[in-house]
């Protein structure tokens, strides 16, 4: 059967590149999803504000049509939704799939957030905020709207060759949702400037998701896998859980593969296959989380993990960016303090906060061009257990250091050639590695990332 199209001029929709279409485009939506419809956007640049897809539709954008987003953040309605992994109300992404169940979006066209202005608002608020001691806060302060937000939705695809560019703050973003599948996607979020914090793939208490052939330039994380923050995220309790990634490649963005720094709610059954990583990425494979996270990261199969001139192989560390992680309220502010800056600064005892990640299997991952082969920092409490290496094959410069594991274990066909060897921590349990490639260093510390600059955590 011949599926029913929609077309968004017969709606008013101008794709004039200056006309508001978000009436327009709303209208024909809706209209769509009453007939079970698909809706075509032809070429063209239409200006709008949110928009919300609904159950039982497919938007299509063709070749040379172009979602370009308002720079006004009163064309995004306030929602409640999960941010940075706290549940508070956010504006609207520019394209919304919020509560709902079979949806496609898809197409050669592009969805374009248009995003300068709202960087520029979060550096200028956030110079007014790090002297009074509030930089955690800045992220959730200054509001900007999402590129696009699964929410609380099943059975949904995304993909087709569509064009994702200049996000405002996270591009994609799959939070509380299932059975989602993303194939065929191009982000670009530096290609005027480079935004704060604009993530390319956030897969944040879903499940049964599946990442396939998704071509990534951004300025944070590329591939993200979240579960909430802190008591909040401890509260929500909801896991991340039964993921699939396959055959992208990542050209700009903080790290690879990342894993956190939201941990809280759980991160588990994750494989990921078929990853290449290009320098200027400072990082291949990431794990963060921080002393008030707790939760877990447990059961990952990671193979044929490729990383060309990025300068870490992999690093792990459990006190990420304490200016951003660690939310304290100066008694100066507490008298006007909404109630987020409440939620983040609640308190988390010792145990709750520690993050348990363990069960890790990294088969053939090929490093060229490394300066450091390892970075890992975890706690003596709570270290980093079960790692199982095969085929790896790393030529770095330094081979970095280890610290806090337990029952890492190499196999026999890995090769690691270092210009110098891995310090290992004398508590560590780590098997299999020649006997030149490591170093025991019993004065060997956990760096202290407290006393960098503000600046200098943002790109740890």
């Amino acid at each position: 059967m011949t599926r029913a199209c929609v077309q968004a001029q017969a709606y008013g929709a101008r794709g004039d590149g200056c006309t508001l279409n978000t009436r327009a485009l709303q209208a024909a939506i809706d209209a769509a999803a009453l007939q079970g419809a698909e809706l075509r956007l032809g070429p063209g640049v239409y200006l709008t504000g949110a928009l919300f897809l609904k159950s039982g539709m497919t938007l299509h954008l063709a070749h040379g049509a172009t979602l370009l987003g308002s720079r006004d953040l009163a064309d995004y309605p306030l929602l409640p939704t999960r941010v940075a992994g706290i549940e508070m109300r956010w504006p609207a992404a520019l394209v919304n799939v919020y509560g709902e169940q079979d949806v496609t979006l898809t197409g050669e066209g592009c969805i374009d957030g248009d995003g300068q202005v709202f960087w520029d608002s979060y550096w200028a608020l956030r110079a007014t905020y790090e002297p009074r001691g509030l930089r955690w806060a800045s992220d959730y302060d200054c509001q900007r709207p999402r590129l696009i937000q699964v929410f609380e939705s099943a059975r949904i695809h995304i993909g087709g060759g569509l064009l994702l560019r200049r996000s405002g703050f996270w591009t994609l973003h799959l939070c509380y949702s299932e059975d989602i599948t993303v194939d065929g996607v191009t982000i670009r979020n530096n290609e005027d400037a480079h935004g704060p914090s604009t993530d390319g793939i956030d897969i944040d208490s879903s499940r049964r998701v599946t990442i396939r052939h998704a071509d990534i330039a951004v300025n944070d994380d590329a591939l993200c896998l979240k579960a909430g923050r802190d008591a909040d995220g401890l509260r929500v309790a909801r896991v991340c859980e039964d993921i699939h990634i396959s055959d992208c490649v990542v050209r700009e963005g903080a790290a690879g593969l990342t894993f956190g720094s939201e941990t809280s709610g759980g991160i588990r059954r994750i494989t990921a296959e078929r990853i290449t990583v290009h320098g200027p990425v400072p990082v291949g494979l990431l794990f963060k989380s921080a002393p008030t996270r707790g939760g877990f990261v447990q059961d990952l199969r990671i193979t044929d993990l490729q990383l060309l001139n990025v300068p870490v192989a992999l690093r792990a560390t459990m006190n990420w960016n304490p200016a951003y992680s660690r939310a304290t309220l100066p008694e100066a502010e507490a008298a006007h303090a909404p109630p987020h800056w409440h939620t983040l600064a609640a308190p988390v005892s010792a145990e709750q906060g520690r993050t348990r990640v363990e069960g890790v299997r990294l088969t053939r991952l090929s490093a060229q061009g490394a300066d450091v082969a390892f970075e890992v920092d975890a706690t003596d409490e709570v270290p980093l257990r079960d790692f199982e290496f095969n085929a790896l094959d790393i030529q770095a410069r330094r081979g970095g250091h280890v610290q806090d594991v337990r029952g890492w274990q190499f196999g026999s066909d890995c090769r690691l050639q270092l210009a110098s060897p891995i310090r290992v921590g004398t508590r560590c349990e780590l098997a299999g590695l020649p006997p030149h490639t490591t170093l025991a260093d019993a004065a060997l510390q956990r760096r202290d990332v407290s006393t960098l600059s503000m600046a200098e955590q943002d790109v740890l």
